[in-house]
């Protein structure tokens, strides 16, 4: 059995259904609208600044973390979480679907080269979530993939190849969604 407390910003515990108003009234704030948030969201270093400012407004990652298993989301993008405390009628999809249904457009603007390390990226994401598409992981995965960050270069046509592609891929991957 597990209990989980929400605390409000001056120490007092509020209910989940408290912390989801709050949330809820925060997120206007943050973007304006579900379009809004998907360009915040497709963009490493806008979805870095968006986090920055939901933990600042008392929503860091533990407390998104938190809200994704009240919705039953754990296996959906922490984007679709922010999207249906937005707009409830929105479901969240899994980061599979979500991978599913963007693939072929992301694959169509690749070579094979480049095809094999986005499709190594999008597994890590499926298995682990958002946080393998930021920025500062990338020399990770490229070490993970290529065992260097030379050889990923030499294989991928250079460091600023690789880095245009991590970055243009991700516009991809939060365009589409499936009914």
């Amino acid at each position: 059995m597990m209990s989980t407390s929400f605390w409000s910003a001056d120490g007092r515990p509020i209910s989940s259904e408290e912390f989801l108003n709050k949330l809820l009234g925060t997120l206007p704030d943050l973007f304006k609208s579900e379009d809004e948030l998907r360009t915040l969201w497709s963009n490493p270093m806008t979805r870095k600044t968006l986090l920055i400012k939901l933990d600042e407004a008392g929503f860091g990652k533990d407390e998104l973390n938190t809200v994704q298993k009240l919705i039953d989301a754990e296996k959906s993008d922490l984007y679709d979480v922010l999207e249906y405390v937005f707009n409830s009628n929105i479901k969240p999809m899994t980061r599979e679907a979500r991978v599913a249904a963007a693939q072929a457009t992301i694959f169509a603007l690749l070579n094979e080269r480049q095809k094999e390390f986005i499709d190594f990226v999008l597994s890590k994401y499926v298995e682990t979530g958002v946080e393998e598409l930021d920025q500062e992981k990338l020399p990770t995965l490229l070490e993970l993939k290529y065992h260097s960050v030379n050889d990923a270069a030499d294989a991928l046509g250079g460091v600023e190849s690789i880095k245009k592609t991590f970055i243009d891929f991700q516009k991809h991957l939060y365009k589409q969604r499936v009914a």
